[in-house]
């Protein structure tokens, strides 16, 4: 007897004797429906899928709304005009007071007077030019622009500069080590056992060489640094610094030790 593997004939040998209750004997008795029923779904699912482009050229499409047609015009502009050259300038406007035309006097004879000056009640008030214009009450009053002065005058520096790289630093008279006798003999060190230390202190030594903007960076406590500020205000005049042969103003800064008499 020949078996038809697509029948469910086999099933009854293979599984003679066994227990047909078993999940395994019902799963393969319907698999031939069970595969029918995957293949008839997957070709709906499959025919869908490819005729969804088809589908979409008739759904309406909102781009079809009305064009309008726009004509265009083409308008002729006329030719510009070329502004005119070598034309004179206008004239001024008319003084708001009347103008004399002043002639200088010249000593002649009586017929060779061509032109008289004018006479003295005839200027008052009145405006003396090189020629005679009749004024204008309603005229504005103009008044002529600044001018910048010479072109040679320089304006003063008042640059602050570093010490580095300037030309002449600034110095204390006598050099930097007279400069800390003068502190060590005029700063008075605060009454604390064991206060030792820096203060660091920064100033402008101006072009006159008095000290200016004088500015405490760090200091030790105990009203250090307030001293410092009081020591260098009474502090002579330094050689100022130079730059370019000039005598400009530069920030020095310095550190001052502190220590306390034991």
């Amino acid at each position: 007897m020949k078996l038809d593997l697509l029948k469910n004939q086999w099933l009854e040998i293979v599984f003679d004797g066994r227990n047909k209750l078993y999940g395994a004997y019902e799963m393969r008795k319907s698999n031939g429906k069970t595969t029918m029923r995957s293949l008839i779904i997957g070709g709906i699912i499959f025919t869908f899928l490819v005729s969804i482009p088809v589908l979409a050229n008739f759904l309406p499409s909102g781009d079809d709304e009305a064009v309008l047609d726009q004509k265009i015009t083409t308008v002729k502009l006329p030719p510009k005009e070329k502004p005119k050259e070598n034309l004179p300038p206008p004239p001024p406007p008319p003084p708001k007071v009347d103008q004399v035309k002043f002639v200088k006097p010249v000593v002649a004879k009586a017929e060779e007077v061509v032109e008289e000056p004018p006479k003295i009640k005839e200027i008052v008030d009145k405006k003396i030019g090189a020629e005679t214009i009749k004024g204008d009450p309603d005229a504005e009053l103009t008044v002529e622009p600044v001018g910048n002065g010479p072109k040679d005058v320089v304006e003063e520096d008042n640059n602050i500069y570093n010490t580095a790289g300037i030309e002449v630093k600034p110095d204390f008279p006598g050099g930097i080590e007279k400069f800390y006798k003068f502190v060590g003999k005029n700063y008075q060190v605060p009454e604390e056992e064991g206060l030792k230390g820096k203060v660091f202190v920064s100033f402008v030594v101006e072009k006159d060489g008095s000290l200016t903007d004088i500015k405490v960076i760090r200091d030790i406590g105990y009203g250090t640094g307030k001293e410092a500020i009081r020591v260098l205000k009474s502090c002579p005049k330094w050689n100022p610094g130079e730059q370019n042969g000039k005598k400009v103003r530069v920030l020095y800064s310095l550190p001052i030790s502190i220590q306390s008499a034991e």
